[in-house]
Order: structure tokens, then sequence, then C-alpha cells
């Protein structure tokens, strides 16, 4: 049975990050140790030396700069949050995995990952909130990355901050596996590659992003998984870098923009029974692969191709 302070620590901490010293950390700083053993950033811990078991070490409250010995226990502690200024909101969510870091979730195209304006309800975020609410977990809510409004597929949600900076930090290293699905009009040439161009705002069109040399590093690889006739293709593509609208701009830079796209799409040779198939965008985030910051275990998720993309490539078989 739970003594009371132990209840009281769950309701106002997520379960602490746990570091045993070992001989080789004997006489280090907390902060050493930790940086070096779970790879937590400066800005966490300044964060969480301000509450009063937010830094333990044998469940005493220490500074950064406390010295450790072999056999301690560091106890780092976030303060629970939650988002209070996104309205919880039932919708239908497809939870590939959750456990109390980290959430997957298969979205569905048509819907925002987080209210912006004009998209204050309706996201993915008001029906995760009030998913956790309705689980009675009080949970901030952090995309690790985003997909387009029309775009379907697998997105991760980190459950707490050191969650969320050990993801983005994956991210960055590019050891995060973002695979995607795309029909697109015409065939690659040559049938697989790398896209290597850079990408920014158009100065004329803020609201769009376009290939120049000034803008940001911008790469996508890419391989043709079938043909139909040279009409069209279905294209597999993995991400190094994660620039805004980046499959949508680079597809369309090689010739061969995304069926469906109301933005980067052709307007005069758009087929309209394909475009109707599609509904939207034919791009889906099918494949997502992490190393999860807590157990350390890689970890793999697939999602299904969505009923209209499948309508669409039934469709595109018939050529």
């Amino acid at each position: 049975m739970m003594l009371e302070n132990e209840l009281e620590l769950e309701r106002l901490y997520y379960k602490p990050l746990i570091v045993r010293v070992d001989k080789n950390d004997d006489g280090k700083q907390v902060r050493t140790v930790l940086e070096r053993k779970l790879g937590v950033s400066r800005k966490l811990l300044s964060q969480v030396k301000l509450t009063e078991h937010g830094l333990t070490v044998n469940e005493q409250r220490v500074y950064t700069t406390a010295t450790v010995a072999e056999g301690d226990v560091i106890r780092v502690r976030m303060l629970r949050e939650q988002s209070d200024d996104i309205l919880p909101e039932p919708m239908p969510l497809e939870i590939v995995f959750e456990d109390d870091d980290l959430m997957i979730v298969n979205k569905q195209a048509g819907i925002v990952v987080h209210p912006t304006h004009g998209h204050y309800t309706g996201t993915l975020a008001n029906g995760v909130v009030y998913h956790w609410r309705e689980k009675g977990e009080r949970v901030r809510f952090r995309p690790v990355h985003r997909l387009d409004e029309d775009t379907s597929g697998l997105v991760a949600i980190a459950k707490t901050s050191y969650v969320h900076q050990q993801l983005s930090e994956q991210l960055q290293a590019g050891t995060v596996t973002k695979l995607y699905r795309a029909y697109v009009y015409g065939c690659p040439k040559p049938h697989a590659g790398t896209v290597d161009a850079p990408i920014d705002r158009d100065p004329l069109e803020p609201h769009l992003r376009i290939v120049t040399p000034d803008g940001y590093a911008s790469v996508t690889h890419y391989e043709t998984a079938a043909s139909f006739g040279n009409a069209a293709a279905a294209v597999k593509l993995k991400l190094e870098t994660g620039r805004t609208h980046q499959i949508r701009v680079h597809m369309r830079h090689i010739g061969c923009p995304l069926i469906g796209d109301k933005l980067y799409g052709p307007k005069e040779a758009a087929v309209s029974a394909w475009e109707e198939a599609a509904g939207r965008q034919a791009l889906h985030a099918e494949t997502l692969g992490l190393t999860h910051p807590l157990t350390g275990e890689r970890m793999v998720w697939h999602a299904a191709l969505p009923p209209e993309l499948a309508s669409l490539e039934q469709t595109l078989k018939g050529i």
C-alpha cells in the first residue's frame, strides 16, 4: 500500500527518472552524471531543481553541482502539466501505441495536428487531450513532429518534456525513421534517387514553399514502388530533413507533383477521376521508427494505406 507522501508525489510529479551511481561516476557532479547517463538538458535541470522533489539524491534535495558517491540514487521528477489552452473534444483516435511516456497516433487526413489561428477545435490535440482527461491523466500535448492537415499517417506525441527533448534530438540526429507513400503524376526519372534542393518560403506567396538556392537544406530520398504506364506512380519516400511541405515541393521540383495536391499539384493537366478518388493530397506517413527514450528499445510502427488512397491505387491500376 502506498504511503500518503508517495501518493502526493505521484499526484504532483511524473514517474521519476532514476540513475544509480556506479564507480565510474563516483565523485562527479549530479548534472554531469545526468547529462552523461540520460542526456538530460541544462534547461530541464534548471526547471526541476526549482521544485522540492525535482532533483534529489537518496531522496534529499540537492543542487545540480552536488557531488555523488557510488551507490547513490539520483531522481529527477518533472511536475505534471496539462494543456489548459486546448479544449478537450471527443473524437475517434487510432492509437497504435501508448505508455506513460509516449503516444503514437495514426492521424486521419483532414485533421490539423495542433490548434492554430482558425483551427481551435477539431484538431488532433483536442482529441488527445480529451482522451487523457478521460483516463485521468494530466499530460501536456507535445507533438514531436507534425503532418500537414491533408496528410495521413503516424505522429509521435511526447508525454513529458524529457521525452520530447530526447526525441527531438533523435530527429536532429537523423535516427528517427519516417517513411511515406505518395501517388504522383508521371514517373520519377531516375527510378530511385535523392532530391537535395533547399526550400524556403515563396516571397510572393508566403504560405507556399519553393526550391531556392538561398533556402534551408532539404533532402528527400525516393524510390518508385509501382508505375501506372507513364502517367502516374506510387513512390516510397524517406525524409532526411523535415521542412514544411518538403515532399510536396520536392516531388513537384522533379516534375512529379502529388495527385490531389491543391497547392503544388498540376492545374491544367490534373485528372479529375484521380483527384476525386484521392480527395486530398495523396501522401501517407506509413512507417515510423525511433528509440524509446526510457527503455532504449528500437520501436517501429506501420500504418495501413487509408481507404481513399487504396481506392486511388485501384483507379490507377485501371489505366
